[in-house]
């Protein structure tokens, strides 16, 4: 036996398990980002307080209006849009429902509130890159194994 085979014998059973817990991996990135978005839409609102259960924070019109320079939008439609995206599409991306679609338009979002918050820090911007480039995984990949898309794809695509 010559040392690739061996080589090549104990390589298997490690990248076999390594291969095992990459559903796991897609999932973890995926529910570590969805929080990070969530996290960011939860800052602009008010829970509780009768129906609807859910009121915009006064701050976040006074944040769209004076800090942020969302191109094209007015601050008020800015803020409601801005918090409609980072409540919706974490959530899609967190089950893994149109994964690619929510990885998507989480990264332009991303893009979008880097241009438009010029007073942002240096470790805000390293932050915001971080989790761009974590967005490429599903957006490229696809939510994975663990994810409704993958169960509709096997489910009903694949007949």
């Amino acid at each position: 036996m010559s040392i690739i085979d061996g080589t090549t014998r104990l390589a298997r059973p490690v990248i076999g398990g390594l291969e095992r817990l990459a559903p796991l991996a897609d999932l973890g990135i995926r529910l570590w980002i969805a929080k990070f978005f969530w996290d960011a839409a939860l800052t602009k609102v008010i829970l509780g307080g009768g129906f609807p259960f859910i009121h915009m924070n006064p701050s976040t019109f006074t944040l769209f209006a004076y800090e942020y320079e969302v191109p094209l939008l007015s601050p008020e439609v800015a803020a409601y849009l801005g918090t409609a995206t980072e409540f919706v599409f974490p959530i899609l991306l967190a089950i893994g429902l149109g994964g690619r679609l929510a990885a998507a338009v989480l990264f332009l979002f991303n893009i979008v509130a880097v241009i438009a918050y010029p007073a942002l820090e240096a470790a805000g911007v390293i932050q915001h890159q971080f989790y761009g480039t974590l967005l490429l995984l599903p957006l490229l990949r696809g939510p994975g194994k663990i994810s409704i898309d993958h169960f509709i794809r096997r489910h009903w695509m694949e007949r």
